[in-house]
């Protein structure tokens, strides 16, 4: 199958997984995660009519985007260290990967300079996984409160990463405890803050992280195949 076929293929579940959910299937949006995919086949993405492309490294989505220019929102979605902020805030419509007060501070001040303001995610390690960023779920409300008053940062929700596994379906206590505590920050209604976005979900598990309400999907190796 090619990138177009395999788009319309995840589209199809997508809309069957909002629709079982009781949710319209305009209110989840699809993001191609391309990492390491060449600049041919996210262009036939963007011609499917993919509008979010998600970048792991500042370096790899500058090169893309000198070589093949802006179309639609691009998103980082890696980690972002300190040092790459300054450049993040030209090259991206939003960052995921808020995890600490520190990268928050950096980054809201690289925006100012640069005359923006700069949507963002607060990343949760809903698992507390070692190896992933991400705030701990219990610390998330205290970091939420500390980045909203950073006025060139724009709090638009939340991301994580759920641990791995064979069945989707085991995915799916992580994915609701993101959309609970979405809940949560939302009812406090910290001036602001802003908690429309849910962007869980990948090639593995999307069904079911659409089923609990994500409104981004990040979508790599379901739209692009395997990585080389």
């Amino acid at each position: 199958m090619d990138v177009e076929d395999n788009i319309r293929q995840v589209r199809k579940i997508m809309a069957e997984a909002a629709n079982r959910s009781g949710r319209s299937p305009a209110g989840v949006r699809l993001m191609a995660v391309t990492k390491t995919v060449n600049d041919d086949r996210i262009a036939a993405a963007v011609r499917a009519g993919v509008d979010i492309i998600g970048e792991n490294y500042v370096q790899e989505a500058k090169r893309k985007l000198e070589t093949m220019g802006k179309t639609g929102e691009w998103h980082l979605i890696g980690r972002l260290q300190t040092n790459k902020a300054k450049h993040a805030v030209h090259f991206f419509d939003m960052i995921q990967s808020v995890d600490r007060l520190e990268l928050a501070t950096e980054i809201d001040r690289r925006a100012r300079a640069a005359g923006l303001i700069m949507k963002i995610l607060i990343e949760v390690n809903v698992a507390g996984e070692e190896t992933k960023s991400g705030v701990p779920i219990a610390d998330a409300f205290n970091l939420v409160r500390a980045v909203a008053p950073l006025a060139n940062l724009s709090i638009r929700g939340l991301m994580t990463m759920p641990p791995w596994f064979d069945d989707p379906e085991e995915a799916r206590p992580f994915f609701r405890a993101l959309r609970e505590l979405r809940d949560r920050i939302k009812a406090e209604g910290i001036p602001r803050v802003e908690m429309e976005e849910l962007s869980m979900g990948m090639t593995g598990d999307y069904a079911v992280a659409v089923e609990e309400g994500a409104t981004i999907v990040r979508i790599g190796r379901g739209i692009f195949g395997e990585r080389n």
